[in-house]
């Protein structure tokens, strides 16, 4: 239980503001592991280093759009849950989230901690649910083999 306790949820920020990934750190680094990027690009190489659970991206970035970024990164790291952070209400940007960034949450700007907070717990404990449904498929099929493999055994037999 102790060991669990330990192991901070790792999100990555992704935004072109300076002062919105400083105070983004600065509000929650005790809390959860932090990881801060000020482009898409930036992101990318985090992504490639780190085992992120949550990405939080802003909308309007200058190269690339929150939306573009995290449709781009879904073939190579899908399992991280994809939150997307704009100051502006944008309703094409919440469909293209949903659609094509599938994205789990969407929040204007500037965020309610209280509520991120709620965001970033209900977004992990999907994350959790996922990967302990994966390790079960996975125990499942490998049941199932050894269960194929006795069966064929005992027909030769």
């Amino acid at each position: 239980m102790e060991d669990k306790k330990e192991e901070k949820i790792k999100i990555l920020y992704v935004d072109d503001e300076e002062n919105n990934l400083q105070a983004f750190k600065a509000t929650f680094r005790r809390d959860y592991k932090i990881f801060l990027a000020i482009s898409a690009q930036e992101g990318r190489e985090i992504l490639e280093k780190e085992d992120i659970e949550i990405i939080i991206t802003d909308q309007r970035m200058p190269e690339q759009t929150g939306v573009e970024f995290l449709e781009s990164i879904i073939p190579i790291h899908p399992s991280p849950i994809r939150i997307l952070l704009t100051g502006y209400t944008d309703i094409q940007a919440v469909i293209d989230a949903i659609n094509k960034g599938q994205v789990y949450h969407y929040l204007t700007k500037p965020w309610e901690e209280d509520y991120l907070r709620t965001v970033i717990k209900n977004a992990y404990e999907v994350f959790s649910l996922r990967r302990e449904n994966e390790r079960l498929t996975q125990a499942l099929i490998k049941a199932n083999e050894q269960l194929e493999f006795l069966l064929r055994q005992n027909l030769l037999s």
